[in-house]
């Protein structure tokens, strides 16, 4: 997102938690670990000291695993310049409570403190190569999200704008649930027809929770919900894919985790499913076997026996109203 930024003529400042990693960055120009040999432009600084970054910039992007987030939104207490704004990149909800980060930047720094978070089919190293890529922005203020599409927009990345904050993060999250489960089946070689299948009832389960959750039907139908859902499903740079294969290939959680060595979100999200079941009162069966899967025993194969199993339906519209 950075580089993004740059190519749009804005200066920032690059913090990471790994001060050799930064350093590096800095020296080279290249994070040659998550994208190659992609060049970093001169108006990204690298910087190690935190403190540093949050007293020079106003506008903090927020790209850090979901099981840090809270973490470090609570690190954040008396450390922000007046009137700084917070835009998360993070696809995940909160693992104690299952809330979406949004929910987290209000409880803990206050529910005045201006925040956006910018969703959709974004592979990283697509955006760095200047590929052609359009997210969405969700802020409160509304106003707030025209400003951070109007920083982002331009030469090979289109934003557009929404404020249904809500609905843009459940997408995000469950959506790399939904892409373990799409990954398994092709681990087990069931076939493009097994695939489709999956993707399209996944995206049932994410209009039941749209519904319950008082999120909007356009949302899901957009970047955030169907976009990324078809992203994360079909292409093997998903990491939650790639999880979901190896599972089906019957490596266990640690392996895989460890050999594809990033952080893998939908894996972090699945551990939680059985809370959105219980708040919301509502089916997730896709999801649910995931969870069973990755942390229950379930084998890979048991799982999809109980999916084919369910008792038959009828397909109302499969979006909310």
């Amino acid at each position: 997102m950075a580089i993004a930024l740059a190519r749009n003529g804005h200066e920032s400042f690059l913090w990471g938690r790994d001060p050799q990693l930064i350093d590096r960055i800095r020296q080279t120009r290249r994070n040659e670990t998550y994208l190659g040999d992609i060049e970093i432009p001169v108006a990204v600084e690298a910087c190690a000291d935190l403190d540093k970054v949050l007293q020079s910039a106003r506008d903090i992007f927020i790209a850090i695993p979901s099981a840090a987030f809270p973490s470090f939104i609570n690190s954040l207490q008396d450390r922000l310049k007046p009137g700084s704004r917070l835009i998360s990149l993070t696809k995940g909800l909160e693992m104690e409570t299952a809330d979406t980060l949004d929910r987290v930047i209000a409880r803990m720094l206050g529910e005045s403190t201006p925040q956006a978070v910018v969703s959709g089919p974004t592979f990283a190293r697509e955006v760095a190569r200047g590929l052609p890529t359009a997210v969405t922005v969700a802020a409160r203020p509304q106003s707030l999200a025209q400003v951070v599409a109007g920083w982002l927009h331009g030469p090979g990345l289109r934003a557009y704008t929404s404020d249904d904050m809500i609905g843009v993060e459940l997408g995000g999250a469950l959506k790399n649930v939904l892409a373990i489960a799409v990954g398994i089946a092709d681990g087990l070689g069931m076939g493009a027809n097994a695939r489709a299948a999956l993707i399209t009832r996944g995206l049932a389960e994410l209009s039941r929770l749209y519904r319950a959750a008082g999120a909007r039907s356009e949302t899901l139908m957009g970047l955030s919900g169907v976009g990324d859902l078809v992203l994360t499903c079909t292409d093997d740079q998903s990491r939650n894919r790639r999880l979901g294969m190896a599972i089906g290939k019957r490596q266990s959680l640690d392996e895989a985790l460890h050999a594809i060595g990033q952080a893998v979100e939908g894996a972090t999200t699945a551990r939680i499913v059985p809370v959105l079941i219980r708040r919301y009162g509502i089916e997730l069966p896709i999801c649910e076997q995931v969870h069973y899967v990755l942390y229950e025993g379930v084998s890979a194969s048991e799982a999809v026996e109980r999916l084919l199993a369910r008792e038959p339906k009828d397909e109302p519209g499969t979006f909310c109203r």
